[in-house]
């Protein structure tokens, strides 16, 4: 069939439904249902285009198959363009990379509802969880397999830019009624933080890595995220497995114990020890200024001279001790704001937020490890600019 008659073919069936719609238009009074006539025309038309390019439709039912597209489900010749072959799915790319994308930002059946009312789509919930899973999973890989151009990168700045590297963990509930701890990394250029407020900033630039599980598998997949970054410098809590693998993998990099957390357990021992709050107040500002100061060993030696006489005091008390004992080198703020560096892990706590529980902390939601783990890196691709990567893969996968 020629080029002409292939369009005089489409014209012909598209005439029908165009005086169809001729004939009703003056009928229609709502103005949405209108707009849907219109969509559903545009819809028919390309379905008529798409058939008209097969030229002949095997008989053999090996050779041919119905295949998912976001214009429906259509019976395709194995051979055509949009009939996937290595996929273990039968639906297109571009309807995958849809599915990949919807499932990664709002709950499953939401999605599929989305692509009911939004696309006239019948599509489950379950098929697009079970494809969301399955290229989360291939993610993992992936990075694995250290394919470099397949891993989000930062853009590039100057030599003397500081690369932040923020960490920590938040509990996700997994089946069958367990929590466990869901590790995320961010990961930033100094330069790309910009201030927006007074006391407001914005990165504009920023690379995600998670895990749910431990360490042993975290750890090489944030190390492959982390190639050829140069002036690490690392702010965190007081969780040992950070600053362990900081002291084993990069010694040379600059470790900044939060100054919150600091805070915070000052806080708690003031609330416990001083019933007059003027007092309180009075005494925290006083530490306060001496941590700011890089006199963290002086704060110690004030919060010993502590006469507690409850429990729960002496407990806040010894701990606090032990925990700026622990990390009195990371705890020279003075020294870090005149270099210009953040001493707080705010970055990473926004992150949780904004990464895994819009998505993954919701009520009455339960994980699988697989599940978890592989919508997690979707979250993560998606915030650290590099859907076109997840799209690039599910290509090659098709």
């Amino acid at each position: 069939m020629s080029d002409q008659e292939r369009i005089d073919a489409i014209l012909r069936t598209m005439r029908t439904q165009l005086e169809k719609h001729l004939v009703e238009e003056s009928e229609i009074t709502d103005p949405s249902e209108y707009e849907k006539h219109l969509v559903d025309i545009g819809r028919r038309f390309s379905v008529e285009v798409l058939k008209s390019g097969i030229k002949k439709m095997p008989k053999s039912r090996n050779d041919k198959k119905k295949v998912l597209t976001t214009l429906g489900r259509i019976e395709l010749p194995k051979v055509h363009l949009l009939c996937p072959l290595k996929s273990k799915f039968n639906i297109t790319v571009r309807l995958q990379e849809q599915m990949c994308w919807l499932g990664q930002v709002c709950v499953y059946r939401e999605a599929e509802e989305s692509f009911k009312k939004l696309c006239g789509l019948e599509i489950s919930d379950q098929q697009i969880k079970r494809v969301c899973t399955y290229y989360g999973e291939v993610l993992d890989e992936v990075i694995q397999a250290n394919i470099e151009p397949m891993i989000p990168k930062l853009e590039e700045t100057t030599s003397e830019d500081p690369t932040y590297v923020m960490m920590d963990g938040a509990m996700l509930f997994t089946r069958p009624k367990e929590w466990k701890e869901l590790k995320l990394a961010r990961i930033f250029m100094g330069s790309k933080v910009i201030d927006i407020q007074k006391s407001r900033s914005e990165i504009t630039d920023t690379v995600y890595c998670s895990h749910l599980g431990g360490v042993n598998k975290f750890f090489p997949k944030l190390e492959r995220h982390l190639q050829g970054y140069r002036n690490l410098v690392v702010v965190g809590d007081g969780a040992k497995w950070i600053w362990n693998w900081c002291e084993d993998n990069y010694p040379g990099c600059v470790e900044i114990l939060d100054f919150y957390h600091a805070k915070e357990k000052l806080v708690i021992l003031g609330n416990l020890y001083f019933k007059d709050k003027q007092k309180k107040d009075e005494w925290l500002n006083q530490q306060l200024s001496l941590l700011r100061n890089n006199e963290v060993y002086q704060v110690i030696l004030n919060v010993k001279k502590l006469s507690c006489r409850t429990e729960k005091s002496k407990e806040a008390k010894a701990k606090l001790v032990k925990y700026y004992t622990e990390h009195e080198d990371r705890m020279k703020y003075k020294t870090y704001r005149e270099a210009g560096l953040l001493i707080g892990s705010g970055p990473i706590e926004a992150a949780h937020r904004s990464v895994i529980q819009q998505r993954m902390k919701l009520s009455g939601q339960k994980w699988s490890i697989r599940g978890a783990n592989a919508v997690a890196n979707l979250r993560c691709f998606s915030k650290s600019n590099a859907w076109d990567k997840i799209n690039e893969i599910i290509k090659a996968a098709a």
